[in-house]
Protein backbone atom coordinates (compact mmCIF):
# COMPACT_ATOMS: atom_id res chain seq x y z
CA UNK A 1 0.00 0.00 0.00
CA UNK A 2 1.32 3.43 -0.97
CA UNK A 3 2.30 5.51 2.06
CA UNK A 4 1.07 9.10 2.38
CA UNK A 5 3.74 11.76 1.67
CA UNK A 6 6.01 12.56 4.59
CA UNK A 7 4.71 15.33 6.80
CA UNK A 8 8.18 16.96 6.76
CA UNK A 9 7.26 18.44 3.38
CA UNK A 10 4.99 20.89 5.15
CA UNK A 11 7.71 22.22 7.51
CA UNK A 12 8.59 25.78 6.45
CA UNK A 13 12.22 26.59 5.64
CA UNK A 14 14.07 27.74 8.73
CA UNK A 15 17.75 27.63 7.70
CA UNK A 16 18.99 30.63 5.74
CA UNK A 17 22.82 30.53 5.52
CA UNK A 18 22.80 33.57 3.21
CA UNK A 19 20.16 35.52 5.12
CA UNK A 20 16.38 35.34 4.99
CA UNK A 21 15.02 36.38 1.55
CA UNK A 22 13.01 39.60 1.56
CA UNK A 23 9.70 39.49 -0.26
CA UNK A 24 9.61 43.27 -0.62
CA UNK A 25 12.95 43.53 -2.46
CA UNK A 26 12.54 45.05 -5.93
CA UNK A 27 15.74 44.09 -7.78
CA UNK A 28 14.92 46.06 -10.93
CA UNK A 29 14.37 49.28 -8.95
CA UNK A 30 17.68 48.79 -7.13
CA UNK A 31 19.51 48.19 -10.43
CA UNK A 32 17.96 51.23 -12.13
CA UNK A 33 19.23 53.43 -9.27
CA UNK A 34 22.75 52.13 -9.86
CA UNK A 35 22.47 52.64 -13.64
CA UNK A 36 21.41 56.25 -13.17
CA UNK A 37 24.50 56.81 -10.95
CA UNK A 38 26.79 55.34 -13.63
CA UNK A 39 25.07 57.46 -16.28
CA UNK A 40 26.50 60.58 -14.62
CA UNK A 41 30.08 59.24 -14.87
CA UNK A 42 32.39 59.62 -17.91
CA UNK A 43 31.82 56.72 -20.37
CA UNK A 44 29.61 55.10 -17.70
CA UNK A 45 32.71 53.74 -15.97
CA UNK A 46 33.51 54.13 -12.26
CA UNK A 47 37.03 54.54 -10.92
CA UNK A 48 37.91 53.89 -7.28
CA UNK A 49 37.25 57.58 -6.54
CA UNK A 50 33.67 57.22 -7.83
CA UNK A 51 32.85 54.13 -5.79
CA UNK A 52 31.53 56.09 -2.81
CA UNK A 53 28.60 57.27 -4.97
CA UNK A 54 28.06 53.75 -6.30
CA UNK A 55 28.12 52.27 -2.77
CA UNK A 56 25.41 54.72 -1.71
CA UNK A 57 23.34 53.84 -4.81
CA UNK A 58 23.58 50.18 -3.72
CA UNK A 59 22.33 51.11 -0.25
CA UNK A 60 25.65 50.12 1.34
CA UNK A 61 27.84 51.95 3.89
CA UNK A 62 30.50 54.20 2.33
CA UNK A 63 33.47 51.97 3.15
CA UNK A 64 32.02 49.06 1.21
CA UNK A 65 33.35 50.94 -1.84
CA UNK A 66 36.65 49.01 -1.85
CA UNK A 67 35.03 45.56 -1.73
CA UNK A 68 32.45 46.62 -4.37
CA UNK A 69 35.21 47.83 -6.69
CA UNK A 70 37.29 44.65 -6.27
CA UNK A 71 34.21 42.41 -6.47
CA UNK A 72 33.45 43.81 -9.93
CA UNK A 73 37.06 43.28 -11.07
CA UNK A 74 38.07 46.94 -10.83
CA UNK A 75 41.52 46.32 -9.36
CA UNK A 76 42.60 44.59 -12.60
CA UNK A 77 41.46 47.29 -15.04
CA UNK A 78 41.42 50.44 -12.91
CA UNK A 79 37.74 51.10 -13.53
CA UNK A 80 34.39 49.27 -13.68
CA UNK A 81 31.82 49.44 -16.47
CA UNK A 82 28.14 49.78 -15.68
CA UNK A 83 27.37 46.41 -17.34
CA UNK A 84 29.95 44.48 -15.36
CA UNK A 85 28.95 46.09 -12.06
CA UNK A 86 25.22 45.59 -12.62
CA UNK A 87 25.76 41.91 -13.50
CA UNK A 88 27.78 41.41 -10.31
CA UNK A 89 25.31 43.27 -8.06
CA UNK A 90 22.23 41.57 -9.58
CA UNK A 91 23.79 38.17 -8.80
CA UNK A 92 24.47 39.28 -5.20
CA UNK A 93 20.90 40.56 -4.71
CA UNK A 94 19.49 37.23 -5.93
CA UNK A 95 21.82 35.05 -3.82
CA UNK A 96 22.71 37.08 -0.71
CA UNK A 97 19.91 38.38 1.47
CA UNK A 98 21.63 40.24 4.29
CA UNK A 99 24.70 42.42 4.81
CA UNK A 100 26.87 39.62 6.22
CA UNK A 101 26.28 37.38 3.18
CA UNK A 102 26.89 40.28 0.77
CA UNK A 103 30.12 41.33 2.50
CA UNK A 104 31.50 37.78 2.53
CA UNK A 105 30.56 37.31 -1.14
CA UNK A 106 32.37 40.54 -2.12
CA UNK A 107 35.59 39.72 -0.29
CA UNK A 108 35.88 35.93 -0.57
CA UNK A 109 38.08 34.09 -3.07
CA UNK A 110 36.32 32.20 -5.91
CA UNK A 111 34.95 28.85 -4.77
CA UNK A 112 34.97 29.74 -1.06
CA UNK A 113 32.13 30.62 1.27
CA UNK A 114 34.29 32.11 4.03
CA UNK A 115 36.92 34.83 4.51
CA UNK A 116 40.60 34.31 5.29
CA UNK A 117 42.99 37.00 6.51
CA UNK A 118 44.29 38.07 3.09
CA UNK A 119 40.73 38.74 1.88
CA UNK A 120 40.54 41.81 4.15
CA UNK A 121 43.68 43.51 2.78
CA UNK A 122 42.13 45.46 -0.19
CA UNK A 123 39.23 46.64 2.00
CA UNK A 124 41.57 47.89 4.75
CA UNK A 125 44.01 49.45 2.29
CA UNK A 126 41.13 51.60 1.01
CA UNK A 127 40.31 52.62 4.61
CA UNK A 128 43.95 53.63 5.12
CA UNK A 129 43.99 55.57 1.84
CA UNK A 130 40.75 57.49 2.29
CA UNK A 131 39.67 57.77 5.95
CA UNK A 132 40.24 61.33 7.23
CA UNK A 133 41.41 60.00 10.61
CA UNK A 134 44.35 58.26 8.89
CA UNK A 135 45.38 61.05 6.49
CA UNK A 136 48.72 61.52 8.32
CA UNK A 137 49.68 57.96 7.26
CA UNK A 138 49.75 58.86 3.55
CA UNK A 139 53.48 59.60 3.61
CA UNK A 140 54.39 56.56 5.74
CA UNK A 141 53.48 53.73 3.38
CA UNK A 142 55.69 51.21 5.21
CA UNK A 143 53.35 51.51 8.21
CA UNK A 144 50.25 50.70 6.14
CA UNK A 145 50.92 46.96 6.24
CA UNK A 146 51.62 47.03 10.01
CA UNK A 147 48.33 48.83 10.70
CA UNK A 148 46.42 46.52 8.33
CA UNK A 149 47.96 43.42 9.97
CA UNK A 150 46.89 44.70 13.40
CA UNK A 151 43.31 45.36 12.34
CA UNK A 152 43.03 41.95 10.61
CA UNK A 153 44.27 40.18 13.76
CA UNK A 154 41.77 42.13 15.88
CA UNK A 155 38.96 41.17 13.47
CA UNK A 156 39.82 37.47 13.69
CA UNK A 157 40.42 37.69 17.45
CA UNK A 158 36.88 38.99 18.01
CA UNK A 159 34.86 37.55 15.11
CA UNK A 160 36.38 34.13 14.37
CA UNK A 161 35.03 32.38 17.47
CA UNK A 162 35.78 28.95 16.02
CA UNK A 163 39.57 29.63 15.87
CA UNK A 164 39.48 28.12 12.37
CA UNK A 165 41.19 31.01 10.56
CA UNK A 166 38.03 31.27 8.42
CA UNK A 167 35.25 33.77 9.08
CA UNK A 168 31.84 32.49 7.97
CA UNK A 169 28.62 34.43 7.32
CA UNK A 170 27.22 33.17 10.62
CA UNK A 171 30.24 34.43 12.61
CA UNK A 172 30.14 37.81 10.86
CA UNK A 173 26.40 38.06 11.56
CA UNK A 174 26.89 37.42 15.27
CA UNK A 175 29.66 40.03 15.60
CA UNK A 176 29.61 43.83 15.64
CA UNK A 177 32.13 44.14 12.80
CA UNK A 178 29.76 45.39 10.08
CA UNK A 179 28.30 47.97 12.48
CA UNK A 180 31.88 49.22 13.00
CA UNK A 181 32.43 49.40 9.24
CA UNK A 182 29.29 51.56 8.96
CA UNK A 183 30.60 53.81 11.77
CA UNK A 184 33.78 54.53 9.77
CA UNK A 185 31.67 56.84 7.63
CA UNK A 186 30.19 58.75 10.57
CA UNK A 187 33.24 58.99 12.84
CA UNK A 188 36.04 61.25 11.57
CA UNK A 189 38.25 60.35 14.57
CA UNK A 190 39.17 56.74 13.90
CA UNK A 191 40.50 56.39 17.47
CA UNK A 192 36.92 56.40 18.72
CA UNK A 193 36.39 53.02 17.00
CA UNK A 194 38.26 51.09 19.67
CA UNK A 195 37.02 47.61 18.80
CA UNK A 196 38.96 47.19 15.54
CA UNK A 197 40.20 50.33 13.78
CA UNK A 198 41.79 52.60 16.42
CA UNK A 199 45.18 53.86 15.26
CA UNK A 200 46.18 54.60 18.85
CA UNK A 201 45.60 50.97 19.78
CA UNK A 202 47.75 49.87 16.84
CA UNK A 203 50.43 52.33 17.93
CA UNK A 204 50.54 50.89 21.47
CA UNK A 205 50.73 47.28 20.20
CA UNK A 206 53.42 48.08 17.65
CA UNK A 207 55.58 50.05 20.10
CA UNK A 208 55.37 47.19 22.62
CA UNK A 209 56.47 44.76 19.90
CA UNK A 210 59.23 47.12 18.73
CA UNK A 211 60.72 47.18 22.26
CA UNK A 212 60.97 43.38 22.28
CA UNK A 213 62.05 42.88 18.64
CA UNK A 214 65.65 44.00 19.13
CA UNK A 215 66.86 42.99 15.63
CA UNK A 216 63.67 44.42 14.02
CA UNK A 217 63.03 41.45 11.73
CA UNK A 218 59.34 41.38 12.84
CA UNK A 219 59.91 38.05 14.60
CA UNK A 220 60.52 37.47 18.30
CA UNK A 221 61.74 34.39 20.15
CA UNK A 222 60.95 33.12 23.65
CA UNK A 223 63.79 35.16 25.17
CA UNK A 224 62.39 38.36 23.62
CA UNK A 225 58.81 37.67 24.73
CA UNK A 226 59.96 36.85 28.27
CA UNK A 227 61.16 40.47 28.61
CA UNK A 228 57.57 41.73 28.21
CA UNK A 229 56.42 43.76 31.21
CA UNK A 230 59.72 43.19 33.03
CA UNK A 231 59.61 39.38 32.95
CA UNK A 232 56.15 39.25 34.56
CA UNK A 233 55.10 36.06 32.75
CA UNK A 234 56.56 32.71 33.79
CA UNK A 235 58.98 30.87 31.51
CA UNK A 236 56.72 27.80 31.54
CA UNK A 237 53.89 29.89 30.08
CA UNK A 238 56.22 31.49 27.52
CA UNK A 239 57.23 27.97 26.42
CA UNK A 240 53.56 27.02 26.05
CA UNK A 241 52.88 30.03 23.82
CA UNK A 242 55.72 28.90 21.53
CA UNK A 243 54.52 25.28 21.60
CA UNK A 244 51.83 25.99 18.99
CA UNK A 245 48.91 25.83 21.44
CA UNK A 246 47.77 29.31 20.37
CA UNK A 247 49.98 30.19 17.39
CA UNK A 248 49.60 29.46 13.69
CA UNK A 249 52.27 28.65 11.12
CA UNK A 250 55.50 26.71 11.31
CA UNK A 251 57.84 29.47 12.51
CA UNK A 252 56.95 28.93 16.17
CA UNK A 253 57.50 25.17 15.96
CA UNK A 254 60.48 25.07 13.57
CA UNK A 255 62.50 28.15 14.44
CA UNK A 256 61.07 29.05 17.84
CA UNK A 257 59.84 32.47 16.70
CA UNK A 258 56.43 34.12 16.53
CA UNK A 259 55.32 36.89 14.21
CA UNK A 260 53.90 40.34 14.90
CA UNK A 261 50.43 38.92 14.12
CA UNK A 262 50.81 36.36 16.93
CA UNK A 263 51.99 39.11 19.28
CA UNK A 264 48.75 41.06 18.71
CA UNK A 265 46.79 38.06 20.06
CA UNK A 266 49.20 37.66 22.95
CA UNK A 267 49.09 41.30 24.09
CA UNK A 268 45.30 41.68 23.91
CA UNK A 269 44.85 38.35 25.75
CA UNK A 270 47.41 39.34 28.36
CA UNK A 271 45.85 42.72 29.13
CA UNK A 272 42.16 41.71 29.05
CA UNK A 273 41.44 38.27 30.48
CA UNK A 274 37.66 38.79 30.61
CA UNK A 275 36.83 38.21 26.94
CA UNK A 276 35.84 34.74 25.65
CA UNK A 277 38.83 34.64 23.26
CA UNK A 278 41.38 35.52 25.95
CA UNK A 279 39.94 32.89 28.33
CA UNK A 280 40.21 30.32 25.52
CA UNK A 281 43.75 31.54 24.75
CA UNK A 282 45.10 30.98 28.25
CA UNK A 283 43.06 27.81 28.79
CA UNK A 284 44.69 26.28 25.69
CA UNK A 285 48.11 27.20 27.09
CA UNK A 286 47.43 25.69 30.52
CA UNK A 287 45.78 22.52 29.17
CA UNK A 288 49.07 20.63 28.74
CA UNK A 289 47.54 17.33 27.59
CA UNK A 290 44.79 18.89 25.49
CA UNK A 291 42.00 16.90 27.17
CA UNK A 292 39.70 19.92 27.57
CA UNK A 293 40.12 20.23 31.35
CA UNK A 294 42.74 21.58 33.75
CA UNK A 295 43.83 18.90 36.21
CA UNK A 296 45.39 19.56 39.60
CA UNK A 297 48.70 18.34 38.17
CA UNK A 298 48.59 21.02 35.45
CA UNK A 299 47.82 23.74 38.01
CA UNK A 300 50.70 22.58 40.24
CA UNK A 301 53.05 22.50 37.22
CA UNK A 302 52.53 26.25 36.63
CA UNK A 303 52.30 27.20 40.33
CA UNK A 304 55.73 25.72 41.13
CA UNK A 305 57.48 28.46 39.18
CA UNK A 306 55.36 31.16 40.81
CA UNK A 307 56.49 29.87 44.23
CA UNK A 308 60.16 29.97 43.19
CA UNK A 309 59.81 33.52 41.92
CA UNK A 310 58.05 34.68 45.07
CA UNK A 311 60.80 33.10 47.19
CA UNK A 312 63.45 34.96 45.19
CA UNK A 313 61.56 38.21 45.96
CA UNK A 314 61.57 37.32 49.71
CA UNK A 315 57.78 36.88 49.66
CA UNK A 316 56.36 33.83 51.38
CA UNK A 317 54.34 31.85 48.84
CA UNK A 318 51.05 30.23 49.75
CA UNK A 319 51.37 26.41 49.81
CA UNK A 320 49.86 24.82 46.71
CA UNK A 321 47.08 23.08 48.66
CA UNK A 322 45.93 26.40 50.15
CA UNK A 323 46.17 28.15 46.79
CA UNK A 324 44.19 25.32 45.21
CA UNK A 325 41.40 25.68 47.78
CA UNK A 326 41.21 29.40 47.01
CA UNK A 327 41.06 28.83 43.26
CA UNK A 328 38.41 26.09 43.52
CA UNK A 329 36.29 28.42 45.67
CA UNK A 330 36.79 31.12 43.08
CA UNK A 331 35.88 29.02 40.02
CA UNK A 332 33.43 26.53 41.63
CA UNK A 333 33.96 23.80 38.98
CA UNK A 334 31.05 21.47 38.29
CA UNK A 335 33.24 18.35 38.32
CA UNK A 336 35.50 17.69 41.27
CA UNK A 337 39.22 17.74 40.49
CA UNK A 338 39.00 19.30 37.01
CA UNK A 339 38.35 22.83 35.72
CA UNK A 340 36.75 23.15 32.31
CA UNK A 341 36.58 26.07 29.88
CA UNK A 342 32.88 26.42 30.69
CA UNK A 343 33.70 26.74 34.40
CA UNK A 344 36.14 29.58 33.73
CA UNK A 345 33.77 31.42 31.39
CA UNK A 346 30.99 31.16 33.97
CA UNK A 347 33.30 32.45 36.71
CA UNK A 348 33.64 36.24 36.53
CA UNK A 349 37.21 36.23 37.85
CA UNK A 350 39.02 34.13 35.23
CA UNK A 351 41.75 36.79 35.08
CA UNK A 352 42.54 36.33 38.79
CA UNK A 353 42.70 32.56 38.25
CA UNK A 354 45.12 32.78 35.29
CA UNK A 355 47.37 35.45 36.84
CA UNK A 356 47.75 33.30 39.96
CA UNK A 357 49.48 30.62 37.91
CA UNK A 358 51.71 32.51 35.48
CA UNK A 359 51.81 36.31 35.92
CA UNK A 360 53.75 37.38 39.00
CA UNK A 361 53.07 41.14 38.74
CA UNK A 362 49.32 40.84 38.34
CA UNK A 363 49.13 38.07 40.93
CA UNK A 364 50.66 40.41 43.51
CA UNK A 365 48.27 43.19 42.43
CA UNK A 366 45.28 40.88 42.93
CA UNK A 367 46.59 39.79 46.34
CA UNK A 368 46.46 43.40 47.52
CA UNK A 369 42.80 43.70 46.57
CA UNK A 370 39.93 41.87 48.17
CA UNK A 371 37.83 39.57 46.01
CA UNK A 372 34.77 41.72 46.72
CA UNK A 373 36.39 44.74 45.08
CA UNK A 374 37.55 42.57 42.15
CA UNK A 375 33.99 41.37 41.63
CA UNK A 376 32.71 44.92 41.88
CA UNK A 377 35.19 45.92 39.15
CA UNK A 378 34.00 43.12 36.89
CA UNK A 379 30.29 43.81 37.52
CA UNK A 380 30.37 47.41 36.29
CA UNK A 381 27.06 48.24 34.66
CA UNK A 382 26.79 50.48 31.61
CA UNK A 383 29.25 51.02 28.76
CA UNK A 384 32.38 50.85 30.91
CA UNK A 385 35.78 50.67 29.19
CA UNK A 386 37.15 47.15 28.80
CA UNK A 387 40.45 46.21 30.45
CA UNK A 388 42.10 46.39 27.02
CA UNK A 389 40.77 49.89 26.33
CA UNK A 390 41.97 51.11 29.74
CA UNK A 391 45.42 49.61 29.14
CA UNK A 392 45.71 51.06 25.61
CA UNK A 393 44.66 54.54 26.81
CA UNK A 394 47.17 54.52 29.67
CA UNK A 395 50.03 53.21 27.54
CA UNK A 396 49.30 55.66 24.74
CA UNK A 397 49.41 58.57 27.19
CA UNK A 398 52.77 57.31 28.49
CA UNK A 399 54.18 56.98 24.94
CA UNK A 400 53.04 60.48 23.99
CA UNK A 401 54.41 61.92 27.26
CA UNK A 402 57.79 60.25 26.62
CA UNK A 403 57.82 61.61 23.08
CA UNK A 404 56.89 65.12 24.25
CA UNK A 405 59.52 65.02 27.00
CA UNK A 406 62.16 63.93 24.49
CA UNK A 407 61.43 66.63 21.91
CA UNK A 408 63.98 69.24 23.13
CA UNK A 409 66.75 66.66 22.64
CA UNK A 410 65.72 65.46 19.22
CA UNK A 411 67.88 67.94 17.29
CA UNK A 412 71.00 66.66 18.99
CA UNK A 413 70.30 62.95 18.58
CA UNK A 414 68.22 62.70 15.40
CA UNK A 415 71.20 61.38 13.45
CA UNK A 416 71.52 58.42 15.82
CA UNK A 417 67.96 57.24 15.19
CA UNK A 418 67.43 54.49 12.64
CA UNK A 419 65.21 55.39 9.66
CA UNK A 420 62.35 53.38 11.16
CA UNK A 421 62.74 55.05 14.55
CA UNK A 422 62.68 58.43 12.81
CA UNK A 423 59.47 57.38 11.07
CA UNK A 424 57.97 56.22 14.36
CA UNK A 425 58.90 59.58 15.84
CA UNK A 426 57.24 61.39 12.94
CA UNK A 427 54.11 59.27 13.34
CA UNK A 428 53.85 60.11 17.01
CA UNK A 429 53.87 63.85 16.54
CA UNK A 430 50.47 64.33 14.86
CA UNK A 431 48.93 62.24 17.62
CA UNK A 432 50.76 64.12 20.37
CA UNK A 433 49.12 67.37 19.31
CA UNK A 434 45.74 66.36 20.68
CA UNK A 435 44.58 64.57 23.84
CA UNK A 436 43.56 60.90 23.76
Amino acid sequence: ERLPPASSQSIPTFYFPRGRPQDSLNVDAAISKIESTFARLPHERATMDDMGLVAKACGCPLYWKGPLFCGAGGERTGSVSVHKFVAMWRKILHNCHDDAAKFVHLLMSPGCNYLVQDDFVPFLQDVVNTHPGLSFLKEASEFHSRYITTVIQRIFYTVNRSWSGRITCAELRRSSFLQNVALLEEEADINQLTEFFSYEHFYVIYCKFWELDTDHDLLIDAHDLARHNDHAISTKMIDRIFSGAVTRGRKAQKEGKISYADFVWFLISEEDKKTPTSIEYWFRCMDLDGDGALSMFELEYFYEEQCRRLDSMAIEALPFQDCLCQMLDLVKPRSEGRITLRDLKRCKLAGVFFDTFFNIEKYLDHEQKEQISLLRDSDGSGPELSDWEKYAAEEYDILVAEETAGEPWEDGFEAELSPVEQKLSALRSPLAQRPF
